[in-house]
């Protein structure tokens, strides 16, 4: 099973001046880790009630960041976790995440997802969209994101975007296109478009979903497969694990032990959140601890 840290806090000791070189700092730990995956959120504002700290805490860019992370890594994968569909529009959203993949040679993954953090569109003045439209518009999304990353450089017509150009100079690196993600368990929209047009798919994991929740999820998910004509096994299971964990012995035990059951499902990959903790420390421990007994799965 592969290992992904999820990056979530951008408060450090020193200040605002600390955050690039712990982050340049993580980036290195992270891959002296061996660290499969390297990923940040996508938001404006920290996420109020998250136990991370008030709207106002230092919160990052997420592109922006990635480059800089492209920059201080070589190998490990990088990617939000995930994009909300409402933050760019999808024709810059294409060129964006083919220039992180062109940068760092070939790593970049999108992550998509339909959004859900009000406050910050308001704060921002992001149009914030109905539920149902906001699916839609993750729909043309991925829509227009694959004809960008195709031979097809023409125009794209839909409900809510009106592209009259589909060019995309350079392409990515990775072929045929970076890796598309989306996360969420939606059972009759998210989980359907994980069937019709990604790669993988990201679902929470932990105290408060069984693997026999997980499991329930991935059956629908196949079942979407068979109608659209899907290979379901060519569908990276993945999920991020909303426990926190102690990156000790211990800790690294106990965690492979309880990802054993996620495994016997097909999951190939978790997403791991340092929540509070020191990243690069986090990170040291990660390798120390828990990257062995996780890999073995």
């Amino acid at each position: 099973m592969e290992i992904g840290v999820h990056l979530v806090n951008f408060t450090y000791p020193g200040g605002v001046a600390a955050i690039a070189p712990t982050l340049a700092a993580a980036g290195r730990a992270a891959e002296e880790a061996g660290i499969d995956n390297l990923s940040v959120m996508d938001h404006y504002l920290q996420m109020e009630g998250a136990g991370l700290g008030e709207p106002d805490a230092p919160m990052l860019e997420g592109y922006t960041t990635l480059g800089f992370l492209a920059a201080h890594t070589t190998s490990v994968r990088l990617q939000l976790l995930v994009t909300g569909a409402t933050y760019r529009h999808p024709g810059l959203l294409a060129k964006i995440v083919s220039t992180v993949d062109v940068l760092s040679g070939g790593r970049a993954v999108l992550g998509l997802g339909a959004a859900w953090y009000e406050r910050e569109h308001a704060a921002y003045g992001v149009p914030f969209p109905p539920v149902a439209e906001r699916f839609e518009r993750l729909e043309e999304t991925l829509r227009i994101v694959r004809q960008m990353w195709s031979d097809d450089d023409g125009p794209f017509e839909g409900r809510h975007y009106r592209l009259a150009e589909t060019v995309n100079s350079p392409q990515p690196l990775t072929r045929p296109h970076p890796p598309i993600m989306i996360g969420g368990g939606g059972e009759k929209k998210t989980l359907r478009l994980v069937a019709k047009y990604a790669d993988a798919c990201n679902l929470f994991a932990g105290p408060h979903s069984a693997p026999e929740q997980v499991k329930a999820k991935l059956d629908i998910l196949a079942a979407h497969c068979e109608r659209e004509g899907t290979d379901y096994g060519r569908i990276r299971k993945t999920v991020t694990w909303s426990d926190a964990i102690t990156p000790d012995a211990a800790g690294g035990a106990e965690l492979a032990e309880r990802l054993a059951a996620y495994a016997a499902l097909g999951v190939t990959a978790v997403h791991l959140m340092p929540g509070l903790a020191e990243p690069v420390a986090f990170l040291r421990g990660v390798g120390e601890h828990v990257t062995a007994p996780v890999h073995a799965l």
